[in-house]
């Protein structure tokens, strides 16, 4: 059996569904049984344990084959970082009292960078398990494409997305989430000793006017995106109701200054942007 995290999120989902066609048992950790209920109905355990309760989550990951884990993304944490660090040092204790027979945990593209931004949280994710006697696959995945979902409004309604991602012929590394979660689920399966590093991008790098590009195609009508000045960021996070914007700044320059990239050879996806921005455009309700 294998303990999934963050089942009801498009990674762990796909993680769940993957080992779930693979004749393999799931225990899906929820927060709620409510959550839960659609998993239960395909044949899965359920596991109720919030992140901040260690002792729900030690249950959770006990008597498991693998395990897979996450941390809830933070866009506006305390400078510092403290809930990345609170979460970070639950799991830890939880993992080291459950001794899951081994763990995959999903950390980021630039997990290593030492220019302070928001991926620093997950960089912390991976220091705090490295010293675990146990196991331990860390994920690293490109810029997921879903990201794309908070383009669509922009896309259908004027044809102007607004980019910070820039220039907007630079390419970025990308990854479907059922790419994510497919490897995820392949990883977990697997024998290994220690830690290890495995990085993953699409099966092509993307442009901000290929995603246009590609909006343009399934709404049938012209979309182009246009540069957000780097000095309005501040000001207009702020105004959205970030209270401390700067982390998220951080990353997105990292991104476009080249120094938040992989360390080795990814491993390729294969699901393409296209099959990814169209999902997008039914789950919103725009005929694609």
């Amino acid at each position: 059996m294998y303990a999934v995290m963050g089942i009801t999120g498009q990674v762990g989902g796909a993680v769940a569904r993957t080992l779930l066609s693979a004749g393999q048992s799931v225990r899906a950790v929820v927060r709620s049984a409510e959550k839960g209920a659609p998993w239960a109905g395909q044949g899965c355990q359920v596991a109720l344990a919030d992140v901040d309760d260690g002792q729900a989550l030690a249950q959770a990951f006990s008597g498991v084959e693998g395990v897979f884990i996450m941390m809830p993304s933070n866009f506006d944490p305390t400078p510092g970082f403290p809930e990345a660090r609170q979460v970070v040092e639950t799991l830890r204790a939880a993992l080291e009292q459950a001794r899951p027979a081994k763990v995959v945990c999903l950390s980021t593209i630039g997990a290593q960078a030492t220019q302070p931004n928001l991926l620093n949280q997950l960089q912390l994710l991976e220091q705090g398990l490295s010293t675990l006697d146990l196991p331990v696959t860390f994920l690293r995945p490109g810029w997921f494409m879903e990201n794309a979902l908070w383009d669509v409004a922009a896309a259908v309604e004027t044809g102007v997305i607004p980019s910070f991602l820039q220039p907007l012929d630079k390419p970025v590394p990308m990854i479907a989430t059922a790419d994510v979660g497919r490897l995820a689920a392949q990883l977990v399966q697997e024998s290994w000793s220690g830690k290890r590093v495995v990085e993953l991008e699409g099966p092509e790098r993307v442009t901000p006017e290929q995603i246009a590009g590609g909006f343009a195609e399934w709404l049938g009508k012209p979309v182009r995106m246009e540069v957000v000045a780097r000095d309005t960021w501040e000001d207009l996070f702020t105004s959205q109701g970030m209270n401390n914007p700067l982390p998220r700044m951080q990353m997105i320059d990292g991104f476009n200054e080249g120094w938040i990239e992989f360390v080795g050879t990814p491993r390729k996806g294969e699901v393409p942007l296209r099959s990814v921005l169209k999902d997008l455009l039914i789950r919103s309700g725009v005929s694609g």
